[in-house]
C-alpha cells in the first residue's frame, strides 16, 4: 500500500473503521473516474474539497456528493464568510495530502467540516483514502461520526 494510503488506512482504523482502503490500476482523482472505478452512482462518491473560508482564511473541508456542485456564495454565507478556493499549496498545507486525494481523515491539521446532506441518501459512500488512486468504502453515518462533521446543504 502506498505511503499515504497507509498513513489514511491508519487514521481510519483508529477510529473504529474495519474496511479496506482499495487501490486502482486507473486514477480516481475525479468523481466520474472514482465512480466507474468503484462501480456504484456518481453520488456515492465522496469530494473531499478544501476550501478557505474569508476573512480568517481558515481552512474548511466539505465533504459533497460527486453529483453535486457546491454553491459557493450561499454556503459562504452560512458559514459566516465567503467560500474562496484555494490554491494547491494551501490545500496540502492545510490537509498534508495532494489535491485529488483529500481524504475525510488523517489531515495533518484540525479542520471545520461539513458533510452534504445529499450523501445521507446513500447505504455505502467511496472517499478518496489520500492518493489520486485509492478508495475506501464506508457509510454516510461513519463518515460523519469519524468527521464530526455538520450536515449541510450544499446547493
Amino acid at each position: 500500500m502506498h505511503p499515504t494510503a497507509q498513513r489514511v488506512y491508519l487514521a481510519l482504523t483508529e477510529a473504529g473503521f474495519t474496511g479496506t482502503i482499495i487501490e486502482h490500476e486507473e486514477s480516481t482523482r475525479t468523481a466520474e473516474e472514482a465512480a466507474q472505478a468503484a462501480h456504484c452512482d456518481v453520488g456515492q462518491i465522496v469530494k473531499s474539497l478544501v476550501f478557505s473560508l474569508e476573512p480568517d482564511a481558515t481552512p474548511i473541508l466539505l465533504m459533497v456528493s460527486g453529483a453535486n456542485r457546491v454553491h459557493e456564495k450561499h454556503l459562504g454565507q452560512l458559514l459566516g464568510g465567503k467560500l474562496v478556493r484555494p490554491d494547491a499549496n494551501y490545500v496540502y498545507e492545510s490537509t498534508g495530502f495532494a489535491i485529488g486525494g483529500i481524504p475525510p481523515i488523517g489531515h495533518s491539521h484540525p479542520l471545520a467540516t461539513y458533510l452534504d446532506e445529499d450523501l445521507m441518501q446513500y447505504e455505502t459512500v467511496w472517499a478518496a483514502a489520500g492518493t489520486p488512486n485509492a478508495v475506501f468504502e464506508t457509510t454516510p453515518s461513519f463518515l460523519q461520526t469519524i468527521t464530526k462533521a455538520q450536515i449541510v446543504s450544499v446547493k
